[in-house]
């Protein structure tokens, strides 16, 4: 199912989060790596994406990780290359916080200029070094002010805006049902929502019928614009029970893709058939790893993409196993040369034991 933000039509309705220490240029170019299934009775994406044999990216959208306005106007290194995308990496969106219209504005303009084709604002970090500078879900508990910053970014730039909210501050300032529909009325082309509160975090479990007001808010006053809902999206089933219970136009999976950038290719088969796809052979899912290695080493170098990868390692494990001593023998290594011949071997390794394809697959 493709998704339009503000004339921006995603390939499908599926999204990857924004989340600092994962989701770098390197990442989001596997993850967009990963093809999709076909299925009877046509394509599951838009046909302008497709590979000529039936299949497509599975990933609609990727953002980039959380930028601090000041540090992109500072023009920081750190900030500059968590901000990285490249002619692959589309289309994608920068995802800025603060607490400052102005400063905000400006770093939206830049954002534009380096080829964002969303700009997204975050109102729902609950990370305190984002909150206690009244940035992030603390915006949740000025709706005004929130309102004010959002028009602002709007009428700088020539692309569409978002805004990423959580449920409320607490369950005593819940504004799921009255400001996004707000954000909105000033020019916000499609709000995503975290099914929790800040002080939720991360547990319990996400709250549907938050969701589920949102999407009722939203569309009352405003048809058009999509609703993205996000958290513990782990499994296709996950997804599907989301949107069937909330009536979001689609997903933004975070944390359910560490390890497995194949899960949008297995979410967008299961909600277009109700099928679970074949399971992508373990070599391939192995494969995918060394792949991304080499985005780290073309983007970042020999030292950092090591000790990246080594550390990455430990996400995919599950994921590639039977794999005797994998984390415990990437540990060590220090070269990109160790790592490629050690990965390379493994791939051999795994394919001459996964002869006969696998019967099924299970999410960890």
């Amino acid at each position: 199912m493709k998704l339009n933000i503000g004339g921006v039509t995603l390939p499908t309705n599926l999204l990857l989060a924004p989340v600092a220490g994962y989701y770098d240029l390197a990442n989001r170019l596997v993850v967009r790596s990963v093809r999709g299934v076909a299925c009877e009775g046509g394509h599951l994406g838009d046909e302008r994406f497709d590979s000529g044999d039936g299949t497509y990216g599975a990933v609609g959208l990727t953002c980039t990780e959380l930028l601090c306005p000041q540090a992109i106007l500072n023009e920081s290194h750190k900030t500059q290359w968590l901000a990285a995308t490249s002619p692959e990496d589309r289309p994608v969106a920068m995802q800025l916080y603060g607490a400052e219209p102005a400063i905000l504005a400006e770093a939206a303009r830049w954002a534009e200029a380096q080829g964002a084709a969303i700009i997204d604002i975050n109102m729902g970090c609950p990370v305190d070094k984002v909150t206690k500078k009244n940035g992030g879900s603390k915006l949740l508990c000025d709706p005004d002010f929130a309102v004010m910053i959002a028009k602002t970014v709007v009428d700088t730039v020539n692309v569409p805006v978002t805004c990423k909210i959580r449920l409320g501050w607490d369950e005593d300032q819940i504004i799921a049902d009255s400001l996004p529909s707000r954000l909105c009325d000033v020019g916000a082309q499609a709000i995503t929502v975290h099914g929790r509160t800040t002080a939720m975090k991360f547990r319990p479990s996400v709250r549907l019928d938050g969701i589920a007001m949102t999407v009722e808010g939203v569309k009352k006053h405003h048809p058009n614009v999509p609703v993205i809902g996000n958290g513990d999206i782990k499994t296709p089933e996950d997804a599907k029970t989301m949107i069937d219970a909330t009536g979001c136009d689609g997903v933004m999976v975070a944390r359910g893709a560490f390890g497995q950038p194949w899960l949008f290719r297995d979410i967008a088969y299961h909600l277009k058939t109700g099928k679970t796809a074949e399971p992508l052979p373990r070599h391939e899912r192995a494969r995918l790893v060394l792949d991304h290695f080499e985005h780290l080493l073309k983007n970042r170098g020999e030292r950092i993409a090591v000790n990246t990868i080594r550390f990455r390692t430990s996400k995919y494990s599950a994921h590639v196993q039977p794999w005797p001593g994998l984390r415990r023998n990437v540990q060590p290594m220090k070269t990109a040369q160790e790592f490629r011949e050690y990965w390379q071997a493994g791939i051999e390794r795994i394919k001459e034991e996964d002869a006969a394809p696998l019967a099924s697959y299970q999410y960890p």
